[in-house]
């Protein structure tokens, strides 16, 4: 690994650009960036220039090249990026083709609303191989529960449209939800539906969120425990509902979906049942290497630490892969192994949870006192009890040369209490009855199970 123009080496890291800073044309009740706009109280247009973008787009290609990263991805992302219009996208993909070392693939992701999107739209995207996050909430009544434009509309009929269109054009896309408090009791219903919608890759992110005295969201180092002002918002998931919606919704793909649909923390706790590395910041040991760019160059540790004491420069004034190497980043991404809570160090789950996000580490333990246990531990530990045996099941069928996907007929064949279906040989290639082998017995958190 080299250094880029007598820089120190960051390795390989990530940025959530955002050329439009936290604007958007939406007013989604949960959105946390919205209020970003007072860090720029003087900011009138929020819109990345030329300039910026220029060297953001030449100094990032510069530092994966050094890393040795072969694809190198951009994420663009908001507030709403497409209000910047398909002109100012044609200039980036335009700038990307100008830096781009021989050799190297460049791709996009571009994270919307799809309120806007149109065929031109689409077409550009096919054009030039962007993958698309959209965000659905779910069918229309919860999508519109909080998903509402500036003058109060709903936009679940826009945003349905624009996933007809993606697909009729071919765009490849995936699909984000956000689990608050009114999603968060129908995962079924939720899930079938954006399956039956044609959706094929999904993620699930959970709501929470603190508001504090003076009327803003809280900070992720405000307000903890020793600070009960803080108050968890109302649209915000509570924990256990969220292990609970994990888990239905686990049964279902686990049943019937394994390798047609993918989503995304099942695929990442597989990994991790695997023995791989996170491929997920939220469950890594340490973070730091997925930093957040605002419209003015300002760089941040992370796109949740976009806050005055996470700023780690400008990359007008100093190099980005200097700033990606700084002891301040390093420091930053380290902290979260080293505050690791005892209780988590001492979990038989650490391996795939690592503590979660520093962000949500603001509860106390009632039974010891420690602090800074994470809001969603109750909801990890309800998930990981209740998949686990099955993640297992599926990673040694993996290790046997066998897809995860074979895990779907042998719990076929263990509901349907077929002796003979059981007493055949496990196909990862053990030799040992499939009841004896990769099928394990259904587990029970305390809620139930839909394989039994």
């Amino acid at each position: 690994m080299s250094s880029i123009a007598g820089q120190p080496a960051a390795g390989p890291f990530h940025v959530m650009s955002k050329p439009i800073g936290p604007r958007c044309n939406l007013a989604c009740t949960y959105c946390y960036y919205l209020e970003k706009e007072r860090l720029y109280p003087r900011e009138q247009k929020f819109r990345m220039s030329d300039a910026v973008l220029e060297r953001f787009i030449a100094d990032y290609i510069a530092a994966q090249d050094s890393a040795g990263v072969a694809e190198i991805w951009f994420a663009w992302q908001g507030g709403e990026p497409t209000l910047l219009g398909l002109d100012y996208f044609a200039r980036i993909v335009a700038l990307q083709e100008k830096h781009r070392p021989a050799g190297k693939t460049i791709r996009n992701s571009l994270q919307t609303n799809g309120t806007l999107l149109t065929e031109q739209w689409a077409g550009f995207l096919r054009q030039h191989d962007f993958l698309l996050g959209l965000s659905i909430d779910g069918p229309p009544d919860l999508h519109d529960q909080h998903r509402r434009d500036r003058r109060g509309q709903p936009t679940s009929g826009r945003v349905m449209a624009a996933l007809d269109l993606l697909r009729a054009q071919r765009v490849e896309f995936n699909v984000l939800v956000t689990v608050n408090h009114d999603n968060v009791s129908r995962p079924l219903e939720l899930y079938r539906f954006l399956r039956e919608c044609g959706v094929t890759f999904m993620q699930f992110i959970p709501v929470v969120e603190r508001s504090s005295p003076q009327g803003c969201l809280a900070g992720p180092t405000e307000g903890g425990p020793e600070q009960p002002s803080m108050q968890v918002t109302p649209w915000s998931v509570r924990p256990l509902e969220y292990g609970d919606f994990l888990c239905a919704i686990f049964d279902e793909w686990v049943r019937h979906d394994v390798g047609r649909v993918f989503v995304q923390l099942f695929d990442v706790q597989l990994g991790l049942w695997l023995g791989g590395p996170a491929a997920l910041c939220i469950f890594a040991e340490t973070c730091g290497r997925g930093l957040a760019l605002e419209h003015n160059g300002d760089l941040y540790a992370c796109d949740h630490y976009v806050y005055p004491g996470y700023r780690l420069g400008n990359i007008m004034q100093q190099p980005l892969g200097q700033l990606a190497a700084s002891t301040a980043l390093r420091r930053f991404g380290e902290d979260k192994r080293a505050s690791l809570p005892r209780r988590c160090q001492q979990c038989e789950y650490r391996f795939a949870c690592n503590g979660g996000c520093p962000k949500h580490r603001f509860l106390a333990s009632e039974a010891s006192a420690e602090q800074g246990l994470n809001y969603f531990c109750a909801a990890y530990r309800r998930f990981f009890t209740h998949a686990g045996p099955l993640l297992d099941a599926m990673a040694h069928l993996i290790r046997h040369g066998s897809p995860a996907a074979a895990i779907m007929p042998l719990l076929a064949a263990r509901r349907s209490d077929s002796a003979a279906a059981l007493k055949r040989p496990c196909p990862c290639g053990s030799g040992r009855p499939r009841k004896q082998c990769c099928v394990p017995a259904p587990t029970d958190p305390g809620r139930g199970s839909a394989l039994n």
